[in-house]
């Protein structure tokens, strides 16, 4: 890959510098105002923030971890390490001093970038702390002030690091996967081409910028097509519906669409102009697909990906959106099903995980194709539908058990708001299955339970039935809506033990 064609030269490809990129509304309802960021103001930024970067000693190949709020100025420091070919390591803003160590640690990161607030605080002790704020404060903008601009773009191979992302950690210490400039960036060419950008888009940015779905999926996309991005700092329900009518594309996650419905006026009438709703990032259920194409009069595309290779299947923008099913692969993306659990290979795959060559071989097979660990079914056409993942795979009594199968009995009955179905340790059977349930403001436990009862009696055989009910007020989820069934199997972990 020559410098020509470089993620970042791509992502630039297409931008004007007078055009608006970053849109930050700002003030009251009644009186609204905003900031706009014009393609050039950003990619300046982005040059001294580099530069900073360079004065500090960061060399291509250098990992520069980073922890901070979103704003412009994040958007701008991590287009300014694809500049400088430094690995561009984003971290959740959730994270404790502790969980910093372990990835400061990990990565052997030379600097080390925080919000203001947490750099007393931090423990990084191998890096250099530098600090952002989200208006322009904090030491790395100060030294950008001072230090010269990084105007070329390092030359950069196309299988060398742009980014790296960890894993969620669901199941042990997270592990870094290792995203090169080629899978990004053929990630975001296929991502374009499927949900058919077009000139004159505008995207509606919700979400955090610490995960693929916020950084690559959301901001690749608008960049590729030099749209403009109206960027809120969070999710409000409220903000997003006044926001809409302006924007011809929203992603989110099922939550967000859930908090949408959540206001009283929300309807068709404020999706006029959107073109495209997507979701993913956590499975979204039937009755939430079903509501919103009721309220807002456009079926929601979902797709389906992971931190280790992007995004890997869309429902298609024209044509039949299934729900619970997440579409055919994406262009240069191949997926099969063996054994039940879905494998795919091509440009967009990571490099591995960083550090560990034992976990990255586990996770290939000897012919090249990565094991994702979901549970799927593709249909004759190509059509992938997933029953969950392979770790929450239920044995209880010696049969096989898929959650997703009871969880979409659960959600379509009256009362119930969501629910999860894990399986915890059970003296006679090996594993119970247990439902934890949110039910729906003012619903009538009892009745709701009894009910769900009888449809499970209904729609499943009766090794399938969960064993046990809980009602929870809601379910523990991390930064991108997934609920964490593992905090949930620990929770219930003695349910069934009889000396608990």
């Amino acid at each position: 890959m020559t410098v020509t064609e470089s993620l970042l030269a791509a992502l630039l490809a297409n931008t004007n510098a007078d055009d608006p990129f970053l849109i930050e509304p700002s003030g009251p309802a009644a009186s609204p105002g905003e900031t706009v960021h014009t393609y050039g103001q950003v990619i300046e930024r982005s040059l001294h923030l580099a530069g900073a970067l360079t004065a500090s000693g960061v060399e291509p190949g250098d990992r520069v971890l980073v922890q901070v709020d979103k704003s412009v100025d994040a958007i701008a420091l991590y287009l300014g390490c694809l500049r400088g070919g430094f690995v561009y390591v984003p971290i959740n803003t959730a994270y404790t001093a502790a969980e910093v160590e372990y990835f400061a640690v990990d990565t052997g990161a030379k600097i080390f970038v925080c919000r203001p607030a947490g750099a007393d605080t931090t423990a990084a002790p191998s890096a250099t702390v530098l600090t952002m704020g989200t208006a322009g404060e904090g030491s790395l903008p100060e030294l950008a002030e001072r230090c010269e601009p990084l105007r070329s773009i390092s030359e950069r191979a196309g299988d060398d690091l742009a980014c790296m992302l960890y894993t969620s950690g669901t199941t042990g210490r997270s592990k870094g996967a290792m995203l090169t400039h080629t899978g990004l960036l053929a990630n975001g060419r296929a991502l374009h081409e499927v949900w058919a950008f077009e000139p004159g888009d505008v995207l509606l940015h919700t979400l955090p910028i610490f995960h693929v779905h916020g950084l690559f999926v959301a901001l690749h996309c608008a960049m590729l097509n030099g749209s403009s991005v109206i960027f809120l700092r969070s999710f409000d329900g409220a903000e997003v519906q006044r926001q809409l009518p302006r924007a011809t594309v929203m992603m989110g996650v099922p939550t967000h669409y859930v908090r949408l419905m959540g206001q009283p006026s929300f309807g068709a009438t404020d999706c006029e102009n959107i073109r495209l709703f997507t979701s993913g990032s956590a499975p979204m259920t039937a009755p939430v697909h079903q509501q919103f194409t009721e309220r807002s009069g456009h079926q929601i595309v979902e797709r389906y990906g992971m931190t280790e290779v992007g995004i890997m299947t869309s429902n298609p923008v024209d044509g039949d959106r299934i729900a619970g099913s997440v579409g055919y692969a994406l262009s240069g993306v191949e997926l099969r099903v063996i054994d039940g659990i879905v494998q795919t290979r091509g440009p967009h795959l990571f490099a591995g995980y960083w550090q560990l060559e034992e976990k990255t071989a586990e996770s290939f097979t000897d012919d090249g194709w990565f094991i994702t660990g979901d549970i799927g079914v593709m249909a004759e056409d190509g059509r992938l539908t997933l029953s969950g993942r392979a770790g929450d795979l239920i044995i209880s009594g010696g049969f096989n058990v898929y959650p997703k199968e009871i969880e979409m009995v659960l959600d379509e009955t009256d009362g119930v708001a969501e629910t999860a179905v894990i399986g915890v340790p059970h003296p006679d059977f090996g594993e119970g299955v247990v439902a934890v349930i949110v039910l729906q403001a003012d619903a009538d436990e009892p009745a709701v339970l009894a009910n769900v009862a009888d449809r499970c009696s209904a729609a499943l055989a009766r090794f399938k039935h969960p064993k046990h009910y809980v009602t929870v007020a809601s379910l523990p989820r991390n930064a991108m809506g997934k609920v964490q069934k593992t905090a949930l199997r620990e929770e219930f972990s003695e349910l069934f033990d009889p000396n608990a």
